[in-house]
Parts: C-alpha cells; structure tokens; sequence
C-alpha cells in the first residue's frame, strides 16, 4: 500500500500533464492558442497567490507535529501549499475553460495526488483542500476578465 502512495503522491501529476498535454495537442491551432494564453495566465497567478498566502499562513508538516518519518523524504519547512496539487490542479483549471469533462477527470487526479501525499505524511488536508480553493478562485478570476477590455483605445482623447 505504501508504493502506491508514494506512486500516486509522487508521480500522478505527471499523468495530468500527459492528458492535458493530448488534449491540447488534438485542438485546432486557434483554440491552441486560447489554451495557451489561458495557461500563461493561471498557472504563474496560481503560483503566485498560494505562495504569497503561504508566507502569511505557516503549516508545519505532519511529520514535523507529530514526530514521525514521513513516507516521502521532505525538507521540514511549510506545508502550505501543496505544490504538487497547485500543479495539478491548476492544469485541470486550464483545461476545465475548454472541455469541463476532462477539467474535472485532471481535478479528481490532483485531489488523488493531495490525498496520497496526506496519507504520505507530507501534507495535512488542509493543505491540499486551500490549495486547491486557491486555484479554483483564481480560475474564476482569470474566467471574469474580459480580454476585450486590455486593447488600448485608438479614439482620440
């Protein structure tokens, strides 16, 4: 049981990056690069705001609480975000604005790599359940801003 967490904890992001990157691959060139400018968006906002509130929010690993060896060898500093399912999830974010069947089957897979890395001793679940809740509201940020409204107007001032 504890190759597969460590498996899934481990290396199930990678799965999510296969699927999104087969998915995009199979688009059009235009709505390529719709993904792509979606994802330069989201995914470096995403990065960017869970660790900013990482720096303000301080979870000590489970292993370090509780006093234990973790399942997968980990530095004992923050645990807040789980970088791992940032990752994942923040991909099936991307992929959710174009096909919300395959957006939800990444999102299920970066919610088994958070739970994985719970049961691994890495993570508590609240690490994985506010990163998860961070990329969903910048998913809906990035989703609310018009891109219409970036042109530079040429009308005379």
């Amino acid at each position: 049981m504890n190759i597969l967490i460590l498996i899934i904890a481990k290396y199930l992001v990678f799965v999510s990056v296969a699927i999104a990157l087969v998915y995009f691959l199979k688009q059009p060139r235009p709505k390529q690069k719709e993904i792509l400018v979606f994802a330069v968006i989201l995914l470096p906002l995403s990065y960017i705001v869970a660790k900013v509130i990482g720096h303000f929010y301080f979870d000590p690993r489970p292993f370090v609480v509780g006093h234990f060896t973790p399942l997968l060898p980990h530095a004992a500093d923050n645990g807040f975000p789980s970088d791992h399912t940032l990752f994942g999830a923040a991909i099936a974010a991307v992929i959710f604005r174009f096909s919300r069947k395959t957006g939800i089957f990444l999102l299920f897979l970066s919610i088994f790599v958070g739970l994985a890395r719970v049961f691994a001793g890495v993570h508590h679940i609240s690490d994985v359940l506010g990163t998860i809740i961070i990329v969903g509201l910048v998913y809906l940020l990035a989703t609310s801003v018009n891109p219409a409204s970036w042109r530079i107007s040429s009308g005379k001032v």
